[in-house]
């Protein structure tokens, strides 16, 4: 098991893409406070009508915004890795949200409390610009999501979620399992092993319990739907084009640019 203390020798907060976008003196006007924690596969952050108390910016964890019905039903409405923040609630008034955040993929996150996250979000700063147009990108994935499970067959909506989730990771292995993938995306196990059993046979991806792998990612991209592309541009124009538009942060283009540049 990795300790706290090893971990902080390969987790920076600047591998948070929103808190890598910021100017210099106003990352450090926090940096002390934000704690660099463990994120477990499985654990819950908040759930629904549980008052929030903290913020967290995902560095190589994955975070799993979903909502469970009545009968036990789960699906995934947005997924949150290095390129946000987990807690949205905090500082858009509600305190309290209606859905889950449950660890989808393991790894660390850092931690803000809500009274610093606040005080630094009514400065009026580019962190209250930057954060804004995440809330922006949020709803985009939310709203294609939904769009995607109407109307795309699920080995599109395997793959959109695939890339979705392999953008937030620095390998192309995912530690995943059929059931999960299948509970995230709200069908059943075996629609999933099918369509994963269709890209093996591609020659697209290939799996073993427990572990997906992608080979091929054009291939990978060449079978999803445009829902995928139309996540990702958007995050790119609202958390970089947007935002530097302004000459002041100009000089943080490159820095944010660099983020969106996949091998």
């Amino acid at each position: 098991m990795v300790s706290i203390k090893q971990a902080n020798i390969t987790n920076s907060p600047l591998q948070n893409h929103i808190l890598s976008a910021l100017p210099t003196v106003e990352f450090e006007s926090f940096s002390t406070h934000l704690e660099l924690v463990p994120m477990p596969l499985g654990e819950f952050l908040y759930e629904p009508g549980v008052e929030l108390q903290h913020a967290y910016f995902p560095t190589t964890c994955i975070v799993s915004l979903h909502y469970v019905l009545e009968s036990g039903a789960t699906a995934e409405t947005a997924g949150v890795g290095n390129e946000g923040i987990v807690g949205i609630s905090l500082f858009m008034g509600g305190n309290t949200t209606a859905s889950s955040a449950v660890i989808q993929t393991a790894g660390y996150a850092y931690r803000l409390d809500k009274k610093i996250l606040l005080r630094e979000f009514n400065r009026s700063g580019l962190f209250q610009r930057v954060l804004l147009r995440y809330i922006q990108a949020l709803m985009t994935q939310m709203s294609q999501t939904a769009v995607c499970n109407r109307h795309h067959s699920l080995e599109q909506q395997f793959c959109r979620w695939l890339l979705l989730t392999l953008d937030r990771l620095p390998s192309n292995e995912l530690v995943m399992t059929h059931q999960l993938v299948a509970s995230m995306l709200g069908v059943y196990r075996e629609g999933i092993s099918i369509a994963a059993g269709k890209l093996q046979q591609a020659g697209v991806i290939s799996y073993r319990r427990g572990h997906i792998s992608v080979l091929d990612r054009a291939k990978l991209e060449g079978k999803t739907c445009e829902c995928y592309a139309v996540v990702r541009t958007e995050l790119k124009r609202l958390l970089s084009d947007g935002l530097l538009a302004d000459e002041k942060f100009a000089k943080c283009q490159s820095q944010v640019n660099n983020i969106f540049e996949k091998p």
